[in-house]
């Protein structure tokens, strides 16, 4: 489902209220590229509490760096991460980066960032446990590429605000990608990757506040839009 122009402009709109609202978010909570890439594995189906407690873990055990992560033995590892849950699952996914990145990267992640994009997201969605929102996270926080993160929020306002129409799935969060990428189209290529960072940071500080799986729109820096398309649609019924 391709987004419109409108839905679009109405994006980076929402955007610049958002940053008005919250300012700049020095998004993402990482001292290292490698602790990015552990905080994005984690963070899957859990909170950033949970997974600040399995980072804490980790560092306390000499993890949070390449050579101290490939010491630390599997059985180890799940235990050093399971405050974040699915630590059976996540342990081995990433034990599977870092084989990755050491067999065909020669375990650097500056040849990873070099790498074209479109090569490392298809490489990155191959791995078990890394999904579209992981892997875009990987690129954007982790190696600074210029990809969009799309996430529940975001798909939440989206709807809400009537950018799009619900979709099912992947269809569902390339659209929210593409819908992002539209909205920045204007912009400075050079700057998207900071632009998309600080949009999906401040849509993360949108949802918390205000539009969790009930909304709670008093106060909400995106109150006017949706104000606005209420208006707008009683004004169409009333013709009709």
């Amino acid at each position: 489902m391709k987004a419109s122009p409108t839905a679009a402009k109405r994006l980076r709109h929402m955007y610049d209220a958002l940053e008005t609202a919250y300012g700049p978010q020095h998004w993402w909570p990482a001292e290292t590229r490698f602790e990015v890439i552990l905080g994005a594995y984690l963070t899957q189906n859990t909170s950033w509490k949970a997974v600040e407690r399995s980072l804490a873990n980790l560092r306390q055990a000499g993890a949070l760096t390449l050579d101290g992560f490939r010491a630390v033995a599997l059985e180890d590892l799940k235990t050093l991460i399971r405050p974040s849950g699915f630590h059976t699952r996540k342990a081995p996914a990433l034990k599977a980066f870092v084989a990755m990145l050491d067999e065909e990267f020669s375990g650097s992640l500056d040849r990873l960032k070099a790498a074209t994009t479109s090569t490392l997201r298809k490489r990155l969605l191959a791995l078990p446990g890394v999904g579209r929102e992981t892997a875009d996270a990987i690129l954007l926080y982790a190696l600074n590429h210029a990809v969009p993160v799309a996430d529940e929020y975001l798909r939440r306002i989206a709807v809400r605000h009537e950018l799009l129409k619900p979709a099912p799935g992947n269809k569902g969060y390339e659209t929210l990608v593409e819908l992002t990428r539209q909205a920045f189209a204007d912009d400075h290529p050079a700057s998207h990757a900071r632009l998309f960072n600080q949009m999906h940071a401040l849509v993360v500080a949108a949802g918390k506040a205000h539009c969790g799986r009930t909304p709670l729109c008093a106060g909400c820096p995106l109150a006017a839009d949706f104000e606005v398309r209420t208006a707008r649609r009683a004004r169409k019924a009333t013709r009709l």
